[in-house]
């Protein structure tokens, strides 16, 4: 058979990706409420997942979710903003408790529910400061057809794995666009594993060894009593207020992820030698950044690209990448740049620009402009 000839071209958008790449990952069930522009994913979830749960709003969608999760079941849902601020109560318990799941986040106009039918890159600041306290909430941005497959596989499993919540950030844009696809690229993807405790002694749910992740026991089970607790706990998931043991405990959440932060870093970094300019982008804005690297490069000017693919915690790999350049353009549909000033701080150094737009996707055009200016 010729090259042509092998592959399995379709015409499809990310969601139905996503869907499948969730199920064959290991996902047992989808709790949703539809919303703009996440219903593709509402829809095919109906069609795919082992179960599916309608729930009659976002606050019970959580709730349900974290019952699943109890029960060694991965859940996983689909929100857009107004959604997702219902959400965040029931993602910090979520947190606490270290049940795992996985909320896709659809991005759209803002704020409030602004326009539902207009994308937009605007949840950023928002995902990065759901938990209260600070802690890192693992999160994943899909660039692309092939990161709605391979990302959704990241999620789910980063989800079990480190028994957390998981947010996988993407735009409406991404997972609404009909678009031609080799469908004979797409990996093999097998179900995680969920590390369960077996041992003839006494249970306590949040024991760790040097991992900091404790071993998981689903409720269903009868040999051992299980507790999960939102409140401020120690090792047996007894409330103890603010006692060192419940506080070694709280803190042990944020250095549990960042200590695993490697093992879900995922980005694409084409450096070109010689290049003193770097575009970085994420999201769809990065088709927009991938074609003016492209074009700029046709004329004969050296820039590299940075696509940012797991956003938060933010990796000091992305930092390390930054610092070797003269010049940083950040793209990103909203209005003030939130990414680069998560990255950076309020005061932005003079050598890192931003390019945003609310309400339109960013043109090739406008990046390659700041590339170009003297700026």
């Amino acid at each position: 058979m010729t090259e042509t000839s092998q592959k399995q071209m379709a015409f499809i958008d990310g969601s139905r990706l996503i869907i499948e790449a969730s199920v064959r990952a290991g996902a047992g069930v989808y709790i949703g409420y539809p919303i703009t522009p996440a219903n593709l994913l509402y829809s095919y979830a109906n069609q795919r997942f082992p179960a599916m749960l309608a729930a009659p709003d976002e606050i019970t969608a959580l709730q349900w979710m974290s019952g699943y999760a109890s029960l060694g079941i991965l859940p996983v849902t689909a929100t857009a903003f107004p959604g997702y601020s219902l959400m965040i109560e029931s993602i910090n318990m979520a947190m606490m408790m270290e049940l795992p799941m996985v909320i896709i986040l659809a991005q759209r106009l803002g704020p409030a529910t602004g326009t539902a039918t207009a994308g937009a890159q605007g949840d950023i600041a928002v995902v990065h400061g759901t938990v209260s306290g600070g802690y890192p909430l693992p999160t994943f941005c899909i660039s692309n057809l092939d990161d709605c497959w391979e990302l959704t596989e990241k999620a789910v499993k980063t989800a079990i794995s480190l028994r957390t919540p998981v947010v996988l950030l993407s735009s409406k844009e991404m997972i609404m666009t009909q678009m031609s696809y080799d469908l004979s690229k797409l990996s093999e993807i097998s179900p995680a594993v969920w590390k369960h405790f077996d041992g003839v002694s006494d249970f306590k749910p949040y024991e760790t060894d040097e991992s900091l992740i404790p071993d998981f026991l689903p409720l269903s089970q009868n040999k051992h009593q299980v507790r999960f607790t939102a409140s401020t706990h120690n090792k047996e998931g007894i409330l103890q207020n603010t006692t060192p043991e419940a506080l070694a405990n709280s803190s042990r959440l944020k250095a549990k992820i960042e200590k695993h932060a490697e093992s879900f870093l995922y980005y694409d970094f084409d450096h070109q030698q010689g290049a003193d300019t770097v575009v970085m982008s994420f999201d769809i804005t990065a088709q927009a950044a991938r074609e003016a690297v492209q074009r700029l490069r046709s004329e004969g000017r050296k820039v590299s690209l940075l696509i940012a693919k797991t956003l938060f915690p933010i990796p000091e790999k992305y930092h390390e990448i930054l610092d070797t350049f003269s010049k940083v353009v950040i793209a990103e549909e909203n209005l003030g740049g939130q990414y680069r000033h998560l990255l950076f701080g309020s005061q932005i150094p003079s050598h890192i620009k931003g390019v945003n737009a609310i309400g339109r996707m960013i043109q090739p055009e406008e990046i390659m402009k700041e590339v170009k200016s003297n700026g």
